[in-house]
């Protein structure tokens, strides 16, 4: 008997520079839901290689790195998803992950990995599937997601369902980002964070914050979107209080820039500005100088600009000193620093 076809399917995912606004929000049922808006950034990712073999067992999964769980279960849902649709039983396979994302610093690493095997499963299917269903596949994969599979869309996301809450518009006003790692660019370990609950003021303070966070992307207002990201992030020190973010909102105020983002679950952070501002470059150069006076290492300039997104990377920090995750499958992950710019 001739043995069934191996098929192969490939897939690709970007990441994000932490959160322009994140907290507690109202849904169209009047419900309380976390929600978040990623700042989305190019240049890195996570790439999957699936290899399917029809007529294994369905648990017969090799996972390269043998440490992504989360993107082991995610691609067992995925052939569980797509097999039916084919007409075919589910099956086992070969999964292979490569990557050059930091781990641990809040840049959606780990959803990065189940988007990217998401699709290469889906692939090997010949099988396109929808973004809400690769939303849903990625919450039952790892119970939280970022919302890396709508690619660059300013989104208000529900991560631990899924789901969007709100398209807040087509495309985020410009903006140039000069990057940098709060707490020497240590991981941050959430689970150890203490957990918070809001009241009502809070979630009218988020109300607030999402109905001008729509404005500054429907009207293109970069200057008003720089101001929600800073008061969102100054809410965020409440639980990750990182030491050098005083001196982060000082070197903003300072320089002129138009706020700060942070991951409210990592430690990257980013000083935004305006790219129609005069003299950008020498302001960019004046931003990565006081940071580092500071002890704040700057990690990469990077812009919204749509369609042609940029990242540049800057030859100083620590990611160069130590190096960062590794893009070979046979490495187990392992928490990094972010690569300098």
């Amino acid at each position: 008997m001739i043995a069934p076809t191996a098929r192969h399917g490939a897939g690709h995912a970007s990441c994000h520079h932490g959160e322009i606004l994140q907290g507690v929000f109202l849904d169209a049922a009047g419900r309380r839901c976390p929600g978040l808006v990623t700042l989305p950034m190019t240049g890195m990712g996570s790439r999957a290689e699936f290899t399917r073999r029809p007529g294994t067992p369905p648990e017969r999964l090799t996972v390269l790195p043998g440490d992504r769980t989360k993107a082991a279960r995610a691609a067992a849902l995925t052939v569980g998803e797509c097999a039916p649709r084919c007409g075919e039983p589910p099956c086992g396979g070969e999964l292979r992950i490569t990557g050059d994302i930091p781990v641990g610093l809040g840049m959606g690493s780990s959803t990065s990995d189940v988007i990217a095997v998401v699709r290469a499963v889906a692939d090997s299917y010949g099988v396109r599937l929808a973004p809400g269903t690769v939303a849903r596949l990625a919450v039952r994969a790892e119970q939280a997601c970022d919302p890396l599979m709508l690619d660059a869309r300013p989104v208000l996301f529900a991560q631990r369902e899924g789901r969007v809450l709100e398209v807040l518009g087509a495309r985020l006003p410009p903006l140039v980002v000069v990057g940098c790692a709060l707490g020497g660019g240590a991981p941050v370990d959430t689970l150890a964070l203490p957990s918070r609950t809001y009241d009502e003021s809070d979630v009218r303070a988020f109300g607030r914050l999402r109905t001008l966070l729509r404005r500054a992307v429907t009207t293109g207002d970069a200057a008003l979107l720089g101001r929600v990201a800073s008061a969102s992030a100054r809410r965020g020190q409440e639980l990750l209080r990182h030491p050098e973010f005083d001196a982060l909102d000082g070197v903003a105020r300072r320089l002129g820039a138009l706020g700060v983002q942070i991951a409210h679950s990592g430690a990257v952070a980013g000083l935004l500005l305006d790219p129609a501002a005069p003299g950008l470059r020498h302001r960019i150069r004046g931003c990565v100088r006081a940071l580092e006076s500071d002890g704040i290492p700057a990690t990469r300039v990077f812009t919204t600009f749509s369609p042609l997104t940029t990242t540049q990377e800057l030859p100083s920090g620590p990611a160069h000193r130590r190096g960062h995750r590794p893009a070979r499958p046979d490495t187990p992950r392992r928490p990094a620093r972010l690569p300098a710019l």
